[in-house]
């Protein structure tokens, strides 16, 4: 399957883009940005150099993807999300070598306006809220809200919520699919 790119977008000459990728209006690849197949990349998407992006990826209109972020297979980025990759800026001070790499791990979903500040790993299939700011690694399959960024519950590999508590002991099921999770004090995992 081709790569489907907008006339008024810009791929740099040695971005690597897998079949089946859709490059939307105004978004800018850079070329040493590395992205797998089925993704698509919206209106005003900036992609750095340093960048690895999985298969099946959604990056909503005016995301940009900052040099040593890490995006894993089915990762969902809203709308004017944030990465950051220095935690200190300052327009007089060069601080390129001093990037904290962000890693994204498969299924996660970062909510429109949200902000990921560097150096953090989001959880496999966690859920951060709109508008949140995370500033701290979030565990997999949490349901993350607010500013900073607190763990209020648990989320499916669906997206769905699970009946569970915030931390302590349990196990409940996916309302959508039935696929069974099991708490343990601060760690939620599929029950085989």
């Amino acid at each position: 399957m081709a790569v489907t790119i907008h006339p008024s977008a810009i791929v740099d000459a040695g971005a690597q883009l897998g079949d089946g990728c859709r490059v939307w209006h105004f978004a800018h690849i850079s070329a040493g940005a590395r992205i797998g197949r089925d993704c698509t990349f919206g209106q005003g998407v900036y992609v750095g150099n340093d960048v690895s992006i999985g298969d099946n990826v959604k990056v909503q209109n005016n995301v940009s993807v900052y040099d040593a972020v890490t995006l894993e297979a089915d990762v969902f980025c809203g709308p004017s999300m944030v990465f950051t990759n220095v935690v200190n800026p300052r327009s007089a001070v060069p601080r390129k070598d001093q990037y904290r790499r962000t890693l994204v791990k498969r299924g996660a979903t970062l909510g429109a306006n949200c902000t990921v500040v560097c150096g953090t790993t989001i959880g496999e299939h966690a859920f951060v809220g709109a508008g949140a700011v995370v500033n701290r690694d979030v565990p997999d399959f949490a349901l993350m809200v607010g500013v900073p960024a607190r763990r209020i519950g648990w989320m499916s590999r669906h997206g769905e919520r699970l009946e569970l508590p915030a931390s302590g002991a349990g196990e409940a099921s996916c309302p959508a699919t039935g696929e069974r999770y099991r708490l343990s004090g601060e760690r939620v995992v599929i029950v085989a």
